[in-house]
């Protein structure tokens, strides 16, 4: 009897000693060494040159009365005047609406790699606006406008280094391809346009890079050192609309059952009962990436993910933000519509879901569980718009190398690691025709800074402007 009384705890104290094991063991590989070449960057005037693309009003609009397309070819002529090394060397044409398609010809076709950015832009309230948002202002150290961090920063970073680079001779070993489009931000045609004409041409690249990841601090929980997070897949998207009609009729004698009372409902059982939590391959690379360089209470549970996943779940669904919706899709309700007076029921009733999907899942696959979980038959779904997850890019080899090399050179301190991406980009696209589709913004930023995005005095420092050249020219040398 006696001998019993201590197999639990027994049990037990080797079970946490496994998991104290397992801990210890998860160590960081060791860190080579990275020989850091200078790279020379006149600063000044690649801030001169993005202000100037600010100036350029490239607003884009899914509604194409909306768009100036005055501003869009001026942008297009001004790069000609900016980068006439570019422009005398590569091949340059117009695909798609609005896509500009430059080849660098290499000593070599057969791994080829291609750079992306967009050059249209978000509106913006310039009444809120410290400095005008199409100015662009250089002040305080820094290039002010909309588009200087999302995306005409990387745009100048990527040219500014293909311009010193052929100004001094330089051949690639393997083809580069710059492809940048005007109609990022409204979903528009032209990503698909430029891939289709890459997939006709035969063109397998060995690598895409587009905007994505960045250098953050703080982001991962129980690591203090910044991280390059570079996006190896993203998820889908989709906008889907619950619909609920009645008969309508005065608000005064209304029935049990009202399609504003229906959806609300509808809502409530969607945010109680979230999609499920899974760790895909992305975030499992992220977690035994990052988890190792953590303090030991996160390694210990991200060394035993196994035993403590639940855990996290909870966590995740509780807290919701960034973490949570690593491991799952995720569903917003953002839009609403019923009737046009207060004492008048809506005939119809309308609410708009934005969903995130998780990788390995599919639009289907989302609209079914919506469906399961709402439960009422009154509710009709319409999917609006949506696309499926990216597959997961590939994280070794010679290009996931070189990639990680010119980050190594620019940001020394920096850990490396694969990432889920939340948002779309266009790369998803290309996902058709190269295995190794990776997203990462080239900059390092603060919270501050990436609040900026999308929203009122976006700008950039121009020494963070100035190292986005920095690594493009690191990486171009080695494709």
């Amino acid at each position: 009897m006696g001998f019993k009384k201590w197999i639990i705890p027994g049990a037990l104290a080797g079970f946490g000693a496994v998991l104290v094991a397992r801990t210890l063991a998860f160590q960081p590989p060791e860190e080579s060494l990275c020989v850091i070449e200078d790279i020379p960057v006149n600063q000044e005037r690649m801030a001169a040159h993005l202000a100037a693309m600010i100036r350029c009003k490239t607003i884009s609009s899914s509604d194409e009365r909306l768009v100036d397309e005055i501003q869009f070819k001026q942008f297009r002529a001004l790069l000609r005047g900016l980068y006439p090394h570019v422009h005398r060397t590569c091949t340059v044409e117009e695909i798609g609406p609005s896509g500009m398609l430059y080849t660098l010809k290499g000593k070599s076709s057969d791994a080829p790699v291609v750079l992306m950015s967009h050059y249209d832009v978000v509106p913006a309230d310039e009444a809120a606006w410290e400095k005008p948002p199409f100015a662009g202002v250089i002040e305080d150290g820094c290039v002010w406008g909309r588009g200087a961090l999302d995306t005409k920063g990387t745009l100048c970073g990527i040219l500014e280094a293909a311009e010193n680079l052929i100004a001094a001779g330089f051949v690639p070993e393997n083809d580069l391809y710059f492809a940048f489009s005007g109609d990022e931000e409204s979903v528009g045609e032209t990503a698909p346009c430029l891939v289709a004409e890459l997939e006709r041409r035969g063109v397998r690249p060995a690598m895409v890079l587009d905007e994505g990841g960045a250098v953050v601090t703080g982001m991962f929980p129980g690591v203090a050192r910044p991280v390059a997070m570079i996006g190896t897949a993203e998820k889908g998207i989709l906008n889907v609309e619950l619909a609920v009609k009645s008969s309508g009729g005065h608000a005064s004698n209304p029935p049990s059952r009202t399609p504003i009372g229906i959806l609300a409902k509808a809502v409530v059982r969607v945010e109680e009962k979230p999609f499920s939590a899974k760790v895909t391959p992305p975030v499992a690379a992220m977690f035994d990436t990052l988890g190792r360089h953590a303090s030991f209470g996160y390694r210990f549970l991200f060394a035993n993910l196994w035993c403590f996943k639940p855990l996290l779940a909870a966590i995740c669904k509780k807290r919701g933000g960034e973490l949570n919706a690593m491991l799952r899709t995720t569903c917003a309700f953002t839009m609403m519509e019923g009737s046009n007076a207060s004492n008048v029921l809506p005939p119809e009733a309308k609410m708009t879901a934005n969903l995130r999907i998780l990788t390995g899942e599919t639009i289907e696959d989302a609209v079914a569980r919506l469906q399961t979980v709402v439960d009422d038959e009154t509710v009709e779904f319409r999917p609006i718009y949506g696309m499926n997850p990216s597959p997961n890019s590939e994280t070794s080899g010679y290009e996931w190398d070189a990639l990680k090399n010119a980050i190594s050179q620019t940001w020394p301190d920096a850990l490396i690691s694969p990432c889920l991406m939340f948002a779309c980009t266009d790369s998803r696209h290309y996902c058709r025709i190269s295995d190794r589709v990776y997203r990462f913004s080239a900059m390092a930023l603060s919270k501050e800074e990436r609040g900026l995005i999308h929203s009122h005095n976006e700008r950039i420092p121009v020494e963070t402007l100035g190292r986005v050249a920095a690594f493009y020219t690191r990486l171009m040398r080695r494709c």
